[in-house]
């Protein structure tokens, strides 16, 4: 992972696999300023080289979508971003934030669809059976998932484990709350032609105990996105899910790697093809 920045005025706090957090050297000044980088990661793993531009692509996505559900509280804070991250970067409230990944899935896929093949629900709920990998669920599910410390896995959980962890009120709160911001950018990705099937939406409370919408949102590393004419048309699953995000580099990796030691890596032509994927999903969405 590389070193962190030397940002005049603020002090490096935490890394991630993608995102860097600093504090303001300011007592007075809560705000925290979030970088996102052009790291990719896979398999747990952060990989070499990263993806040029991702980090301004992420950004332009998350706050473009924030834009749109304006009316929603989130993190979002005012000021100037400094010049060193200019465009990778936003301003954001400090929040006591919530230990639950609130995925919402509109389609079945990926873990999901495992465990859909192996007992016919999904995080404990049960579907029809006969769904095909990439069919459309009769409705948008919330199947959370618990925020393990960093290095460990998350794990799916149900919603009964999610009022154990937060209370009846607040689990009842993230749910709606997810499956209502999900039916909405699936509606404005659909008039773009895209099929949002997934998303991961983390909360967080402020001081006056207000839900807020944090960290990103609705981008390619949160969320599933297929085109919609080729999930319609498409001879096989792999062609019906090609997704707008880091597939091509979980698909290259796997295929050669046998995850034990340092992954290798990723060849110049892997990492083109998954920068033009990340460009072609927001210029299609946010022009």
């Amino acid at each position: 992972m590389s070193e962190a920045l030397s940002i005049p005025g603020w002090r490096h706090i935490y890394s991630g696999k993608v995102r860097d957090l600093y504090a303001s050297e300011d007592p007075a000044d809560t705000r925290l300023l979030v970088v996102a980088s052009d790291r990719v990661s896979a398999f747990d793993f952060v990989l070499s080289p990263g993806i040029p531009k991702k980090g301004e692509l992420l950004t332009s996505l998350s706050t473009w979508w924030f834009q749109q559900l304006a009316d929603v509280p989130n993190h979002i804070a005012e000021g100037e971003i400094p010049d060193a991250v200019a465009g990778r970067a936003m301003l954001a409230m400090a929040l006591e934030m919530l230990p639950i990944e609130c995925v919402v899935r509109g389609y079945i896929t990926g873990s999901g669809w495992a465990e859909y093949v192996h007992s016919g629900t999904v995080c404990g709920i049960p579907l029809p059976a006969g769904l095909k990998n990439g069919d459309r669920l009769p409705e948008p599910l919330f199947t959370p998932a618990y925020k393990a410390p960093m290095g460990e896995h998350d794990e799916n959980i149900t919603f009964e484990k999610v009022v154990e962890l937060v209370g009846a009120e607040r689990a009842a709160e993230l749910r709606d709350t997810s499956i209502a911001l999900y039916t909405r950018a699936a509606a404005i990705a659909e008039e773009k032609g895209l099929i949002l099937a997934d998303t991961k939406f983390e909360f967080g409370t402020d001081a006056d105990g207000t839900l807020r919408l944090a960290d990103e949102v609705l981008t390619s590393d949160s969320s599933r996105y297929w085109d919609a004419e080729t999930w319609r048309t498409g001879a096989t699953p792999d062609e019906r899910m090609a997704s707008f995000d880091k597939q091509i580099v979980r698909d290259w990796l796997a295929s050669n790697w046998d995850k034990q030691g340092e992954p290798p890596a990723l060849p110049e032509e892997i990492v083109e093809r998954t920068a033009a994927r990340y460009r072609e999903l927001i210029e299609r969405l946010a022009g």
